[in-house]
């Protein structure tokens, strides 16, 4: 039955191409490369690899700690990491820059993925997170490839659409050898859904956020040159939506805190544009860090148009608005947040965060509003009250520490296999 599917992948590929090209539109980068998603190379890369694909930047963010510890234990071993985003490209090139290989994720193709094996030789595959591509799979089963799935998660809802389709998802999961989940409600999915190799909680490796010694200096040196002590709030990782929400809210706010400064960085880089025009029309005075300049006593708006920054402004920041949660997105991981030292605001919508969420306020670590009135009200606790902020993000940097770990526990599985690979 895969072959159906196969002929259907193909079928769409010319669909799948124009909406590469209209999201070119916004994103340029969108349009580059685009041979690389099938596979074909202008240059020679080393091999045999290595290989892990992470998504886009929230899993390349998480898997770096994992990539350098290997590194440092191999570093005779090639190393490829594919992304399926721009984003995701740009992050991988901006940490690790030439110290591994990377490209972009070819289409689930046979030729395309025979041409990528043939390429890298990859001796053995890491998948972050939930990415199951029925041809991918099955390939690595028949060039041999070990295969792992690390810091998986699986929603109901998902679980659900897969059991719909068992002759496409079984046979791909009997592929993995082994099974990292994030909770023990994952492992619980996987098997639903027809995973019979091994599968074992691990923890999530987003725990275990690498935070520089010097972030929490240098972002208060950020704080006094550029925003001249104000009580910044920021609003990070936002989506479509959420600044029309907060703009409003921040004039508001802006009565009773008269030293407020908003502080936004975007989940996208092609809406930078679209969220400065949009800071304009509420006639607020906006600030984008590619302009070099600081904010004055004017300033109500400081626009991070920037990427492979926002620990740095986590730590300039008085309180953070963690978003994608303010519009039914799904969130984002509050995590990094914590581990800087910033108490931690966030929205309804934490479907795709559902554990992280539940643990965090479990402990009292972050604080979820559910509507923009809370939003306010809580901005307002915080500012009047000093010791509930520290408070705050004492339970916040706890909170990581204590759940620290799984990066430690995926890197000993593939020691394992690396033991018995030629």
């Amino acid at each position: 039955m895969r072959i159906l599917y196969t002929v259907l992948f193909y079928l769409l590929l010319p669909f799948i191409l124009l909406r590469l090209w209209w999201r070119g539109i916004k994103a340029p980068e969108y349009r580059r490369r685009w041979h690389e998603r099938f596979a074909f190379y202008s240059q020679r890369y080393p091999n045999p690899v290595i290989w892990f694909h992470a998504v886009s930047v929230g899993e390349a963010e998480s898997l770096f700690p994992l990539i350098k510890r290997l590194q440092h234990a191999y570093p005779q071993e090639h190393l490829l990491i594919t992304t399926t985003t721009p984003t995701g490209s740009a992050r991988v090139k901006a940490v690790l820059q030439n110290t591994v290989s990377h490209v972009y994720l070819p289409y689930d193709l046979p030729d395309a993925l025979h041409r990528f094996t043939r390429c890298f030789k990859p001796k053995l595959a890491v998948i972050m997170e939930t990415e199951i591509w029925p041809n991918l799979y099955a390939h690595c089963g028949k060039q041999q490839i070990p295969l792992y799935l690390i810091n998986a998660r699986l929603s109901e809802r998902s679980a659900r659409s897969y059991r719909s389709i068992p002759w496409l998802i079984h046979p791909a999961l009997a592929q993995v050898k082994h099974i990292g989940t994030q909770t023990p409600e994952d492992v619980q999915r996987f098997a639903a859904i027809g995973a019979r190799n091994p599968v074992t909680t691990m923890g999530n490796i987003k725990f275990d956020v690498e935070i520089a010694k010097d972030t929490s200096e240098n972002g208060l040196q950020l704080k006094a040159g550029l925003f001249s002590g104000r009580f910044v709030w920021l609003l990070a990782s936002t989506h479509k939506g959420e600044e029309a929400l907060f703009l409003p809210l921040y004039q508001q706010l802006k009565e009773q805190i008269p030293e407020l400064l908003l502080l936004i960085a975007p989940r996208h880089p092609e809406r930078f544009e679209e969220v400065k025009q949009l800071s304009r029309q509420q006639q607020l005075d906006c600030v984008t860090r590619t302009s070099g300049m600081a904010c004055k006593k004017g300033t109500d708006v400081y626009l991070l148009d920037t990427l492979g920054e926002l620990k740095l402004f986590y730590a300039a920041a008085d309180v953070a608005f963690v978003g994608g949660s303010m519009v039914p997105t799904g969130g984002h991981n509050v995590l990094e947040a914590a581990a800087v030292g910033v108490p931690v605001l966030f929205g309804p919508y934490m479907a795709n965060f559902k554990a992280i969420a539940a643990g965090i306020l479990k402990q009292d670590a972050a604080i979820q509003c559910l509507t923009l009135g809370s939003v306010r009200q809580t901005i307002l606790t915080l500012y009047a009250d000093p010791a509930f902020r520290t408070a705050l993000i004492a339970k916040g940097q706890a909170f990581v520490q204590a759940n620290q770990g799984a990066t430690t526990r995926v890197f000993d599985l593939l020691k394992a296999e690396l033991a018995q690979t030629p």
